[in-house]
């Protein structure tokens, strides 16, 4: 695909027939579009505000047929460059496509717009007694057709699932302006092949989904949390399994690293024996109000090798201890200026094998590394600090973050649980090149050109 400098006058004209108003240009304004919350940045050439799946399929067909570059973008809150234009290129804001079409009891099922506000609209289920359990930490500000193309997971996916075990169908356009529908609002649907599956995690790569049908279930009655604090890591990763022996399936299963600890007992303001305490679990359960106690209960016997724990039994009593848990991004900064965010997933028994793995890769390449997330499912995330004003620095740092990649693979788990690819992971790491073709071949059959966010993903 031959790369474009600019807009010619009459591409402009074209733009502003489509997009009446909800066209920009200028490089002030378009210094939002270019960069997302990897930092990393591009150079689009203009970015349109769409409000219509007729104005998308427009544009679609107008681009495959000129061989300009799409990019679709959500809030921008991804961590590993998905939406960024590294070639010139359009970027399609859902922003302006932010309708909650349906919320039916009935079917237990919604429909949305792709730019709906992902806790405005679990807000708006659990208004009806309703429940979209996905709840990536991008939630406040992510966009729900992000969360689908990234497949983000969040922290109760450990008893919940992730994205795509909440995507029924969705209407998509593809390069070319063809509207089509995979899936639809039936919970179960076993005809033909699921492309509507295939969208999910896609990352921008197959088309623009305009339309999602998505599953919800009843809204759990209460839940509760227990706060467990360890004198190690190696006790508090131990114990995980220890949960799950006693057959109970935490909604959520949070892990905070000793480094992190530290920093918070430092600071102060923590509801743990300072002196104590080196490593906390943080654990979540729902249901009913009656049989909640009882799996408290159940739950803290579960943890024989905790030196202290503290409960919060609905809402008001839970918050302030998953106040703690929101608090570790801003914490670590304490460390350095500058971060390397990796999500790597290893097997739920190898989770002690893991971190211990890390602190080692820690210290052969001489950096600053934390360690906390989810669990219950392997999730580990591993944040290296650095001063990127040290070339030095910031190549250990490099170099140190995909040390930690090869080795949550080696161990048979995956470089990236919820962030995706984009242009930061090396996608070859775990793909086979046989995988990628086969991959690449998909895509061609959506995307013969190659439009939708080149060099992304695989």
């Amino acid at each position: 695909m031959p790369a474009i400098a600019k807009l010619s006058d009459e591409d402009v004209k074209f733009l502003e027939t489509v997009f009446p108003g909800a066209l920009i240009t200028r490089p002030e304004e378009l210094n939002v579009y270019a960069s997302d919350a990897s930092l990393q940045s591009g150079s689009p050439l203009c970015c349109v505000l769409p409000e219509r799946v007729e104005q998308v399929q427009a544009l679609f067909a107008w681009a495959d047929e000129k061989r300009i570059p799409i990019y679709v973008r959500g809030h921008g809150t991804n961590l590993v460059g998905d939406c960024v234009a590294f070639k010139p290129g359009i970027v399609v804001s859902t922003a302006r496509m932010d309708h909650i079409l349906e919320i039916n009891k009935g079917d237990f099922v919604a429909v949305v717009e792709p730019g709906v506000n992902t806790a405005q609209f679990q807000a708006a289920c659990e208004a009806q007694g309703l429940y979209y359990p996905p709840d990536p930490a991008s939630v406040k500000g992510s966009t729900v057709g992000g969360n689908v193309v990234t497949c983000a997971g969040g922290m109760r996916a450990v008893k919940y699932g992730v994205t795509r075990d909440f995507v029924l169908g969705c209407e998509v356009v593809l390069p070319g302006g063809d509207l089509v529908k995979f899936g639809g609002r039936a919970h179960k649907n076993v005809v033909g092949l699921d492309l509507a599956r295939l969208m999910v995690g896609s990352e921008g790569t197959l088309g623009f989904i305009s339309k999602l049908y998505l599953k919800l279930i009843p809204k759990p009655e209460a839940s509760a949390t227990v706060m467990a604090g360890f004198g190690s890591y190696q006790e508090a990763l131990g114990a995980v399994g220890g949960v799950f022996d006693k057959g109970i399936l935490p909604c959520t299963m949070e892990y905070i690293g000793e480094r992190i600890v530290k920093l918070m007992n430092e600071e102060g303001n923590v509801p743990w024996p300072a002196d104590k305490v080196r490593s906390v679990l943080l654990i979540q359960v729902d249901g009913s109000r009656e049989t909640l106690p009882i799996e408290m209960r159940r739950l803290e016997e579960s943890l024989p090798t905790a030196v202290w724990t503290t409960r919060g039994l609905g809402k008001e009593e839970e918050e302030p201890l998953w106040e703690i848990r929101r608090r570790i991004n801003p914490v670590v900064f304490a460390l350095a200026p500058n971060k390397h965010g990796d999500d790597a997933v290893v097997p739920r028994g190898s989770l002690v094998k893991a971190v211990d793995e890390f602190a080692r890769i820690s210290r052969e390449y001489n950096v600053i590394m934390v360690t906390y997330g989810h669990v219950g499912d392997g999730n580990i995330h591993v944040n290296v600090l650095y001063n990127a004003e040290d070339p030095d620095e910031k190549k250990r740092a490099d170099e140190a973050i995909h040390a930690v990649s090869r080795a949550a693979v080696a161990m048979g788990g995956s470089e990236s649980g919820e962030h995706g690819i984009g242009v930061v992971k090396d996608v070859l790491l775990q793909i086979s090149k046989r995988e990628r073709d086969l991959m690449r071949q998909v895509k061609a059959c959506f995307d013969p050109h190659g439009i939708m966010n080149p060099g992304k993903g695989y």
